[in-house]
């Protein structure tokens, strides 16, 4: 079996790191953090680390129906989700993730916007 990025990153721990870093840049974003005001960060943290993780080919599912179920009402646009489309490629880079990586985790991860997004609703 091959290695896979989370194994790259150091699995949970590394990818708690990554997202710990990429949600410090969410909520510096004017775009993106009012989404975030109230929001339970601890639980979010934990959430995301094992999205990014199934990501990123780690042990974790990703639930398609639950994730829109959870976006549904927050109206994220097109241009909101590029914006952290953006800040996550960032925060990867930072963390030294190779290029190719990032373009796999990003690519994943685009295949998802319509689960996220409101227009897609």
């Amino acid at each position: 079996m091959s290695e896979t990025i989370y194994d790259r990153l150091g699995g949970f721990p590394g990818v708690r790191r990554v997202v710990t870093a990429f949600y410090k840049r969410i909520l510096d974003s004017v775009v993106l953090e009012h989404h975030f005001r109230h929001a339970d960060m601890r639980r979010l943290v934990d959430h995301q680390t094992k999205f990014m993780a199934a990501l990123m080919g780690g042990p974790y599912a990703i639930d398609e129906i639950g994730l829109r179920k959870a976006h549904r009402h927050l109206g994220i646009t097109r241009g909101e989700f590029r914006e952290m489309s953006a800040l996550l490629r960032e925060t990867l880079a930072e963390e030294g993730v190779p290029p190719g990586d990032i373009e796999l985790v990003l690519a994943r991860m685009a295949r998802l916007e319509p689960a996220v997004i409101a227009e897609a609703a």
